[in-house]
């Protein structure tokens, strides 16, 4: 079965490599940006053990190694852009959107989300069903017989706003990524994909490093998905960004989906100041706790950073 991974990556080291310096060393900016380090990318973006399955026949590291299939794919892709190929046909097309929609979903932010909107639905559930039946509440749903002071810790725990505690394992999460994954896909491939190239800005990257823009026309209540966003940013390289743009124009026009898809609306645009500043601000929104630049380019953050966004997910606690 060979060695079994434990240091896995939520970002791809292939990809970081972009942002790196030549001895492959990255700056990671910890929001709101107090904490600031510089290490190599092997360290960077990973967490032991994140994608193990415990007793699969193919080793606990099976999913981790699928990943690394898909980002071997994508890193061609990646590299044919750098080496000038655009608009991609329509198979590299497909191979990129699919990494950025599982780079979407991959991360510790996603499952954190898991567990607040678990946590939210047991505290609901709990208070709908009363203190009085709290044990037959965990009896029916977990099988587990609790004792009078067990069921009052369990009361207090599930009343909380936060909800009780709940760890979402990985092999939960892995089956949403690959459930929801291809769910994203016609969300990006609609869209006409813009390569911007700069000579002299730079761009920087983060944890969660899909961003969404949304519509000047959004309420500040409302949110922002993939099938509602004005566009999506994805930063490829310090000299290299992605933006999906606006699919509004084209659905009005009525020009047909397939050519989108094919890549026909797609062109190159030679990078600005003022696209720099866009996309690195898409990306800075859209990072979870971490930001990642080359040691370098300090300079090209804004210097405001957010509050770490640890949850997608926010759900007001019950009067």
């Amino acid at each position: 079965m060979g060695d079994v991974r434990k240091l896995h990556h939520t970002v791809p080291k292939f990809y970081l490599r972009g942002f790196a310096d030549h001895r492959e060393w990255i700056t990671t900016v910890r929001l709101p940006g107090v904490k600031t380090y510089t290490q190599s990318i092997e360290k960077s973006a990973a967490i032991n053990h994140f994608y193990s399955i415990d007793g699969h026949p193919d080793g606990p590291d099976v999913f981790e190694k699928a990943l690394s299939d898909m980002e071997g794919d994508a890193a061609v892709v990646l590299r044919a852009i750098e080496d000038g190929d655009w608009p991609l046909s329509e198979g590299q097309r497909g191979t990129l959107a699919m990494f950025l929609a599982i780079q979407t979903l991959r991360g510790p932010d996603h499952r954190r989300s898991m567990e607040y909107l678990a946590a939210q639905i047991a505290r609901l559930e709990v208070q709908f069903t009363g203190r009085d039946k709290v044990q037959q509440w965990v009896q029916k749903r977990y099988g587990v017989e609790l004792d009078d002071d067990e069921a009052e810790k369990v009361w207090q725990q599930a009343t909380r706003p936060g909800g009780p505690p709940i760890t979402v394992p990985p092999i939960a999460h892995i089956e949403q990524i690959v459930h929801n994954a291809v769910k994203l896909l016609p969300y990006m491939l609609s869209r006409p994909w813009q390569l911007v190239r700069f000579s002299r800005r730079v761009l920087v990257t983060c944890d969660s490093p899909v961003g969404l823009v949304p519509a000047e026309d959004r309420e500040p209540w409302e949110g922002v998905g993939f099938a509602t966003a004005w566009g999506i940013t994805y930063p490829i390289t310090r000299k290299l960004g992605l933006i999906m743009g606006d699919v509004t124009p084209i659905i009005e026009s009525g020009y047909p989906a397939e050519d989108v898809r094919a890549g026909r609306l797609d062109w190159v645009e030679r990078g600005t100041t003022s696209m720099a500043n866009f996309i690195n601000e898409s990306t800075v929104n859209s990072a979870s706790e971490y930001i990642y630049r080359h040691p370098d380019d300090a300079d090209c953050l804004p210097d405001s950073l957010p509050e770490p966004r640890l949850s997608n997910l926010s759900v007001p606690a019950a009067e």
